[in-house]
């Protein structure tokens, strides 16, 4: 007898040996608080560029909001409890934007692509959440004479290099100030009701798009996605300041068959200034079932 899905529980292809293990579904069904999980260390550097460059990279219903300030951000995660306590690395490219659709408008930083150095989160993240998450090789950090150096490589080819200098301690007054602006379960519930008033929504925006299968240029799925902004389980533990530059090196087909023209794309961007660095260490997070889509 063919098998049935089961109601309520989440299942990714292939779906013929039951409901799928992941973040936001434990083995027996259950999910995971991420209160003091994952830990993570976050190298960040920031820099201006042209508008009309990164309108270009906007789908419909998307424009810039304010600066265009491009934030690269690489993250090494450990303690993840979905994976039983193994880690992850990536590389993020964001810059500022709003979305205005029919019913929500919502503001935040756009995550253009998010590369990952492991199958499981990329899988999970583009099927259910709907991140532009692609796959490359991302190695510890190297730190030697007060500098730090991150990369990104793809088998054999390094398209993106950052280095960060002058770090300095923030004070713990600071950043447990920052940690207690985070908002409260109390304060979340008065955001979600000031939502349904069609409020602005603010959190990281992404763009959603699956192919259907046999009908080349049209999609099973597109539309616009939204991380919320509140992680009241995140807290920041140490924070350092600094000053950053980072550099996307253009790509032949041949280095980087499939992701050329994204590596491309920021290589062209126009570094005007580097707006600093910083370095971030946090604990806790969220499992992103609170994901919406923009409608």
């Amino acid at each position: 007898m063919p098998y049935k899905l089961l109601p309520g529980r989440m299942y990714m292809m292939p779906t013929h040996f039951g409901p799928a293990s992941g973040p936001r579904q434990g083995p027996e069904g259950h999910g995971f608080d991420c209160r003091d999980t994952p830990r993570a260390t976050s190298y960040t550097v920031s820099f201006l560029t042209r508008a009309e460059q990164l309108d270009a990279l906007l789908p419909a219903g998307f424009r810039l909001s304010g600066e265009p300030v491009v934030t690269v951000t690489v993250t090494f995660l450990t303690e993840i409890e979905w994976l039983a306590g193994r880690g992850y690395n990536t590389l993020g490219v964001s810059f500022p934007a709003e979305y205005e659709g029919k019913r929500d408008r919502a503001r935040g930083p756009f995550l253009a692509v998010l590369w990952e150095n492991l199958a499981d989160p990329i899988l999970t993240g583009r099927e259910q959440l709907g991140f532009s998450k692609i796959y490359c090789a991302i190695p510890p950090p190297a730190v030697l004479n007060g500098e730090t150096r991150c990369a990104a490589e793809w088998l054999g080819f390094t398209f993106m290099d950052m280095r960060l200098t002058d770090m300095e301690t923030v004070p713990a007054a600071e950043v447990e100030g920052e940690a207690a602006a985070d908002k409260t379960p109390v304060e979340q519930d008065q955001d979600d009701a000031a939502e349904e008033l069609h409020a602005e929504l603010t959190g990281t925006l992404h763009y959603k798009y699956i192919p259907r299968t046999g009908e080349w240029g049209s999609s099973d799925a597109e539309y616009a996605v939204l991380t919320p902004s509140a992680t009241p389980n995140r807290r920041v533990t140490a924070q350092w300041n600094g000053k950053g530059r980072v550099r996307f090196h253009r790509a032949a087909w041949q280095d980087l068959p499939t992701q050329y023209h994204i590596v491309n794309a920021f290589a062209e961007l126009e570094q005007i200034s580097f707006r600093g660095a910083s370095i971030v260490e946090t604990v806790g997070g969220k499992d992103l079932s609170d994901q919406r889509v923009l409608t």
